[in-house]
Formats: structure tokens, C-alpha cells, sequence
């Protein structure tokens, strides 16, 4: 009788066993199917730009009407000296890879020439003598830019670029003075009225942005500048009217960027909400 209720009591508990697996489903685990979507938010936005640089400039020479203007006459030598300069300007973060800007840069650098002749058409001076010319020219760019960044890595973005745009070049006036090559003396200095003009600019620029806060960027790039040529200096004591060549120069940059709403946070996303599993 003990073995019988023995027998149906263990019959119970599995038969028990039994029906709790039939009703107990392990939860599945979750699939890439369900998890939320991860989208990148593209940088985009206004930005403003200051730059300050060191240019080291080439003057492509200058020509000068020399005693009447039939003769047309270029300069022994023509040199622009290196000079500072700086910059500011506004653009705009297309995407990633894309951005444009306008830019205004001013630049200072002294000029100084020679000329060689004699006679009456050189001035007072019998000859042979060389002339010494000195002047400051002031040039104001305005260059419409676009950039190509290449991709960001960690916190620097290398990037080439191109611009175009005009520079009013205004010279001083040019102080001409005229000596004797065998040292018997020099003509008074002669005064040329300074003359200003437009020219087309175009400039090639490389160079990285750095991140420093999530708004703030660095910039450190070089620049190919160059300037057309145009009038440089008016007619006085039978010499003049003068035109520069133009000149063009390689500049070493730094400066900064503010991107407006640079530091905004992207769009959250919250999983979707797991159903209910009763057990």
C-alpha cells in the first residue's frame, strides 16, 4: 500500500514538472531589427573667422614712362618687402566636407626700385646715374572662398581650398632720387603722386582646423595670393606716368573660428518600450 502511494506521488510531480516547462518560454533575446536607429548629425551653420599671418611677397616688377611717353621702360629692381597682415570674415558650414566664406584682409609692405640712365631724359642728372624709388603700398582683399575638408581626424580636419575675389592696391607717393654713379652728386628727390586701382585676386589655400571646444576652432593654413598689376604712379620731372606688374605672395596663417550653434545637442532617441511578459 506504502509503495503504491509512493508510486502515484512521484506519478504527481512530474506530471506537474511536466506542465510548468509546457508554460514557461524564455524571453527572447533582442534583435539589430529592434534596436533604435543611430543617425550622425551633420555639422552645418554660420561661422565667423579671424586670421592675422606673415606674407612673404614678390613684386612681378614695374614699368614707367621715361622722358616722353613714347618710351616705355622697365625698372632695374622692384622689391616688396615681407609684412604682417590680417584678416576677418563670415561663412557658412555647408556639411562635413563643404564650407564657404567671404573674407577681408589688409596688408602693408614698403616698396623699393631702381632705374639707370643719363641725360636730359633721366632728369638733371648728366649721367650715367641710378635712380633710388621708394614707396608703401596698402592692399585690400575681398575674396569670396570655398573649401574641401578631408575628413576629420580625432580633433583635426585637414582641408584645401581656393578663393577669388579683387584687391584695391593704393600706393604712396614715390619719392625718386637720382645719383651719379661716380659719386659727383644727386638730383633733388622728386616727389610721384601715389595712384590706387582694383585688381582681380585669386589665391590657392591648405592647410588643418583644430577643435578646441565644440564652437571654437583653430586654424593654422598657408596661402597663395595673387594680385594683378595697375597704375602705381603719376608724371612730375619728365618721368611717369609708372604700373606695377602686380605681385603675389605666400602667406603662413593662424587664426580662429566661432561656428554659432556649435555646441547645440543632437536629437535623442529612447528605445521603444518593451512589452509585457507574464510568466
Amino acid at each position: 500500500m506504502r509503495k503504491s502511494l509512493l508510486g502515484a506521488a512521484a506519478l504527481v510531480l512530474l506530471a506537474g514538472a511536466a506542465h510548468s516547462a509546457d508554460i514557461y518560454q524564455p524571453e527572447p533575446l533582442p534583435s539589430i531589427m529592434d534596436a533604435p536607429e543611430i543617425t550622425v548629425q551633420e555639422a552645418s551653420g554660420w561661422y565667423l573667422r579671424g586670421d592675422i599671418g606673415y606674407s612673404f611677397n614678390k613684386s612681378r616688377g614695374v614699368e614707367y614712362f621715361q622722358g616722353s611717353n613714347a618710351l616705355l621702360s622697365d625698372f632695374d629692381t622692384a622689391s616688396l618687402k615681407d609684412s604682417f597682415l590680417v584678416g576677418a570674415g563670415v561663412g557658412y558650414q555647408i556639411n562635413n566636407y563643404l564650407r564657404t566664406d567671404l573674407t577681408f584682409d589688409y596688408m602693408e609692405s614698403d616698396f623699393e626700385g631702381s632705374t639707370s640712365g643719363s641725360g636730359a631724359s633721366f632728369g638733371a642728372c648728366i649721367g650715367p646715374c641710378t635712380s633710388t624709388d621708394r614707396s608703401t603700398m596698402r592692399a585690400y582683399s575681398l575674396l569670396a572662398n570655398a573649401y574641401v575638408d578631408l575628413g576629420t581626424y580625432g580633433y583635426v580636419t585637414p582641408y584645401v581650398g581656393a578663393g577669388i575675389g579683387g584687391t584695391y592696391v593704393n600706393w604712396k607717393n614715390l619719392r625718386n632720387t637720382s645719383c651719379a654713379d661716380d659719386g659727383s652728386g644727386c638730383d633733388d628727390t622728386v616727389e610721384h603722386r601715389g595712384r590706387g586701382s582694383w585688381r582681380f585676386t585669386y589665391a590657392l589655400m591648405a592647410g588643418a582646423t583644430v577643435d578646441i571646444t565644440c564652437a571654437l576652432k583653430a586654424d593654422v593654413g598657408y596661402r597663395f595670393r595673387h594680385v594683378d598689376g595697375g597704375d602705381m604712379f603719376g608724371f612730375a620731372e619728365n618721368g611717369g606716368p609708372g604700373y606695377d606688374k602686380g605681385f603675389y605672395s605666400h602667406e603662413a596663417r593662424v587664426g580662429a573660428r566661432y561656428v554659432f550653434g556649435g555646441c547645440d545637442t543632437p536629437v535623442s532617441y529612447e528605445p521603444p518600450i518593451e512589452p509585457i511578459v507574464y510568466k
